[in-house]
């Protein structure tokens, strides 16, 4: 093996390194819902306002006892904003629009729901149960922010499927897409590694 070579592979190796350690240091979310439990690993490198945002509210318990309260087959199962008794969840301040970071809005991505006003998340969040290109950032004007992507189911893709696959109509508040049996989420844990 001549110099050069050596040098190279220690500059793959390195490399490859590199980007284990990153992906290890991605924060995890364990979410168990009444259907099953998701792993959701976070991209703090891409939506780093999102990201602590969404952190603060699994680890002050904001979401446990929360439900999938908008669900829409071949589009994306919503959460986190209601009980199960359809109360409103108190929220904080809305966040930064973070949509322009490169991540699109591909099967099993998790991103922030938000009103017509780009600049509105708070709590609600949804999970993308198809590629909904349509939902990704365009420009910085009222069509082409997009819906922040910050994380992805990695493990209970399978649990995703299932709540997408409910049946829904009307319930509490909501005319349509309500799951007609409640699917609760448990309990969310930032899990320590």
């Amino acid at each position: 093996m001549t110099f050069k070579n050596l040098l190279l592979s220690i500059a793959a190796l390195t490399l490859a390194f590199q980007v284990q350690l990153a992906q290890a240091a991605n924060p995890k979310v364990k979410m168990e819902t009444s259907k099953g439990t998701m792993i959701i690993e976070l991209y703090p490198d891409k939506a780093p306002k999102t990201v602590e945002n969404f952190l603060r509210y699994v680890n002050d318990g904001s979401y446990d006892g929360t439900i999938f309260h908008r669900v829409i087959k071949d589009f994306m199962n919503q959460g986190g904003g209601f009980t199960e008794d359809y109360k409103k969840v108190d929220t904080r301040d809305p966040i930064q629009n973070e949509a322009d970071n490169g991540l699109k809005n591909l099967k099993y991505t998790v991103a922030m729901a938000r009103t017509g006003e780009p600049h509105s998340a708070t709590n609600q969040f949804f999970i993308n149960t198809a590629d909904n290109d349509f939902l990704n950032y365009t420009g910085k004007n009222m069509r082409g922010w997009g819906y922040t992507v910050f994380g992805k189911v990695i493990e209970g893709q399978n649990i995703a499927d299932v709540i997408s696959r409910a049946a829904t109509g009307s319930g509490g508040p909501f005319s349509k897409d309500v799951p007609l049996t409640q699917i609760t989420i448990k309990k969310m844990t930032e899990i320590k590694e």
